[in-house]
């Protein structure tokens, strides 16, 4: 057998298979449609690919020196290796030694997976991790194929401590400038390349269409015009044009366009959700721009999560296959979700053939790789995956990695680390934050601020790079970040000072927005926190927290002039802060260049503008906070500000005081907040149950159970009376639980999201303790038992831990559960579902 251990000896091949095919066409390959009887496809989820509109990939992407490669190639390959391409695991589930086994295809770093599992760690490191699976797969025997690297840089190389972090989509959305994407997208890809890896998990081409879902700021726009307008360049800029000879430049990164189809157009903005609607507005709102990335040669696409009238689009063959290889004539390879294949029937996430069968080239197992490498080798040689599916998906992976240079030695641009966050990419992202900002409102000229202004700023968020860079950004939720973790950034508070006093004035900072000497004017920071997929859905739109609004009215009793600044990823029924704002910016979610914040907002030295918003609203503005789908075109569309809005210095307006009736009787449900600063979230209740019954405490959480079982009553923990403490009697079984109707978390489970809790042990356990969520309980006790008596901690359970355990997660009644039959005091503060970031175990384990 020909081992392809050398990349020259490669490079030779590539060379002769041109040579071989001068004078000649390639020989075009049909696409496989596979007779499937398991098939899942409805009457109503069946498209007609007659019904769609034409696009193609470059004919440079399948030219005869490639296409003769590949066959070369294939024919060589074992089913083995050929299967090993169509299995993609993630980096915190498998090891560069795992390679000498298995002949996998691709890894890929997710949200949360990092070289040895910090995410904090050097971009060295990311380097090293890079260099150390190649080599791995290369000493491998018999006929090596290079490693795809994936990672989602969705906003620049987000997962990275140093590189450059640029706005959300929904922010470049609002700047309407294809050239500044084209540019982000190759600033992108060199930064990205620094660390060694080889494909970006983007554009992500989703129309939110519900703004509740908690993707939305990963879109450009409600309508599809604007990522009509931007797949095309930001498909050019990761990856440059697709060359006809060789492979695209150094410096430049496959495409991934995602996820293939309506991901933004669920029942209620759920995440994972089911589009219900018709053919006609998946090809006319959703199908987006992918004509338009696929035109400009994206080299992959990713399936999405979601369905379609009740079938899942990773199983749907009359979408992946009969579409998508039809008349969209898409030639690179399809990549499926985070186990994605697992929620199809009859599927798990260590076995499915149907995927493969309806048209997934790439299988993402992140953790489940090594048995569904073995069940989908199995399914070939039994003859339940055709050969002729699997020779078409590795020609298509094959032809992807030859387009992206994976064959060839020359990697200039990796360990450049000079390159990552540098001067030229953070003025880039800079010039993006100020084309994003929309400005709602500017009653009475308060911006620009004029020079010599006494400046204060208000709001926690103000000094929070984290927060203005929102999820995804170093953790997969983009929570657990300071200000020391963006060593090329600069936080909002930072810009604005350094404007303030460039142009003459002083500026001073105080989150609370308190003053001893009355400033000209206060500008407040504040917004949404940061989240990702399905733990950023929300029932409706209202912006809840209160202290941004008490400070706002404080500073509007004193008479100081405000300037509202508002992060957000979403637009948010803001009229009660937007009324006592003077000027108000929807500046969404900026990332790490806070100073393109300050650029718009501070004159000059002689108070005339450095810059004018150019922003215009690509998500329609809500007059309530019901959150119903809002958007332009729709019948009865009646915002707040329209989309396309976005006031200027050049063209200014006053804003007339709004209507604060929100149209919504309360915040709903939290499916993820339980117990927080001392109050139990509603609709969760705390339960106390012994022999004698149950009782439910009100929200301050004091009271006996009937026996006296067990008692609760509020301590201090991080602040005033923050904790409940918890005492158990020791005379009998007795419990606590945080209860309430059931609620779905299936979809936290699969995303590993973890039970979190601080806790304090006032009294050792004397006997057994379990802590549950709904049916599922697993022994504490050694945790308990060894922890230092009165010292805070933390701890972090996977939900699928308890699922394990037998807990039902499709419906949870009890999120929280603490039993046991002797005696324990316990205290207990900020119970909630996190995000594992590496830290999050069974206590098992």
């Amino acid at each position: 057998m020909i081992h392809l251990l050398s990349h020259t000896a490669s490079r030779h091949a590539l060379a002769v298979a041109f040579a071989l095919s001068i004078g000649g066409a390639a020989v075009a390959q049909p696409v496989v449609h596979v007779s499937n009887e398991d098939s899942i496809v409805t009457e109503a989820s069946r498209a007609n690919p007659a019904d769609w509109p034409q696009a193609s990939s470059p004919d440079a992407m399948s030219d005869p020196a490639t296409e003769a490669f590949v066959e070369d190639l294939l024919g060589r390959l074992t089913l083995e290796e050929k299967v090993g391409q169509m299995i993609q695991a993630d980096i915190a589930a498998i090891t560069p030694e795992d390679l000498l086994t298995y002949p996998l295809g691709s890894i890929l770093a997710g949200g949360n997976s990092s070289p040895g599992g910090d995410e904090r760690a050097e971009a060295a490191r990311w380097v090293e991790l890079a260099q150390a699976f190649r080599a791995a797969n290369a000493r491998r025997g018999g006929t090596v194929v290079p490693l795809i690297y994936g990672i989602d840089a969705v906003h620049g190389h987000n997962n990275v401590v140093g590189a450059t972090v640029f706005p959300h989509n929904i922010g470049l959305g609002a700047a309407r400038d294809p050239d500044l994407i084209r540019r982000i997208g190759e600033a992108t890809a060199v930064e990205v390349a620094v660390t060694g890896a080889d494909w970006t998990f983007g554009p992500t081409l989703a129309v939110p269409r519900d703004d509740r879902w908690g993707r939305t700021y990963e879109g450009y726009a409600e309508d599809p015009e604007v990522g009509q307008a931007y797949a095309g360049p930001m498909t050019l800029g990761l990856q440059g044009e697709i060359p006809t000879e060789g492979h695209i430049a150094p410096g430049r990164i496959a495409g991934s366009a995602k996820h293939f189809l309506a991901d933004g157009g669920t029942t209620n903005g759920t995440d994972q959700g089911d589009f219900a609607g018709t053919e006609r507005e998946l090809i006319d709102i959703h199908l987006g721009g992918y004509t338009q990335a696929i035109d400009a040669g994206v080299l992959s696409i990713m399936a999405s999560f979601s369905s379609w009238n009740g079938v899942k689009h990773s199983g749907n063959e009359t979408i992946l296959t009969e579409v998508l290889r039809g008349p969209l004539g898409f030639d690179g390879f399809v990549v499926s979700d985070w186990n994605a294949h697992g929620q199809l029937p009859g599927c798990s996430n260590e076995s499915c053939a149907l995927a493969v069968n309806a048209g997934i080239d790439m299988l993402m197992a992140p953790d489940s790789w090594k048995p569904l490498y073995a069940s989908t080798l199995a399914q070939a040689q039994s003859g339940e995956i055709p050969m002729a599916r699997i020779d078409e998906a590795v020609r298509r992976i094959l032809r992807a990695k030859v387009k992206t240079g994976l064959f060839e030695d020359q990697r200039p641009y990796e360990g450049r680390l000079e390159l990552l966050g540098s001067a030229e990419h953070r003025a880039l992202a800079r010039e993006a934050v100020r084309k994003s900002l929309v400005l709602l409102k500017n009653n009475g000229g308060v911006l620009p601020i004029r020079a010599g202004a006494r400046v204060l700023v208000a709001g926690a968020a103000a000094d929070d790079i984290g927060q203005a860079s929102g999820g995804w950004t170093l953790t997969w939720q983009g929570t657990g970040n300071s200000n020391d973790d963006f060593p090329n950034g600069q936080s909002i508070w930072a810009g604005i000072e350094e404007a303030v006093t460039a142009a003459g004035g002083a500026a001073t900072y105080d989150a609370g927005g308190q003053f001893s000497e009355r400033p000209d004017v206060a500008i407040v920071v504040f917004g949404e926190t940061p989240y990702a997929e399905f733990q950023g859905d929300v029932e409706t739109l209202d912006f809840l927290p209160e202290e941004p609004l008490e400070t706002l009215r404080r500073l509007k009793a004193a008479g100081v002039p405000t300037v509202s600044v508002f992060l957000s990823g979403r637009p948010m029924w803001t009229n009660p802060e937007i009324n006592q704002s003077d000027a108000f910016v929807a500046a969404w979610l900026p990332g790490a260049e806070g100073g393109g914040v300050a650029d718009v907002l501070v004159g000059d030295t002689e108070g005339a503008p450095r810059h004018d918003f150019t922003g215009k609203l690509s998500f329609s503005w809500p007059k309530g906070a019901a959150g119903a789908p809002l958007n332009r075109g729709q019948d009865g569309y009646d915002p707040q500000f329209a989309y396309g809005y976005g006031l200027s210095y050049a063209a200014p307006a006053e804003v007339a005081a709004l209507s604060e009736v929100s149209g919504v009787e309360s915040s709903g449900s939290a499916v993820d907040r339980y117990f927080v600063d001392g109050r139990f979230v509603a609709p969760w209740s705390l339960m106390l149950r012994d022999g004698g019954g149950e009782l439910k405490l009100g929200e301050e959480a004091v009271g006996r159970s009937p026996r006296g079982g067990v008692s609760a009553r509020p301590v201090d923990g991080t602040g005033q009376e923050t904790a409940v403490a918890l005492s158990f009697a020791g005379d009998g079984p007795a419990r606590v639980a945080i209860a309430s109707a059931p609620i779905d978390l299936t979809r936290q489970t699969n995303g590993e999201m973890a039970l979190s809790f601080r806790y304090r042990v006032d009294q050792a356990p004397t006997d057994a303790v379990r802590l549950g969520v709904g049916a599922g309980v697993i022994d504490i006790t050694p945790r308990l038992s060894g922890a230092p008596a009165g010292e805070w901690g933390e701890l972090k359970v996977r939900l699928s831990c308890f699922r394990d355990a037998g807990a039902d997660v499709s419906a949870i009644d009890t999120p929280f559960l603490l039993e046991t039959e002797g005696a324990l005091g316990l205290s207990i503060e900020d119970v909630r579902l996190a995000s594992n970031e590496g830290d999050a175990a069974c206590p098992t384990d």
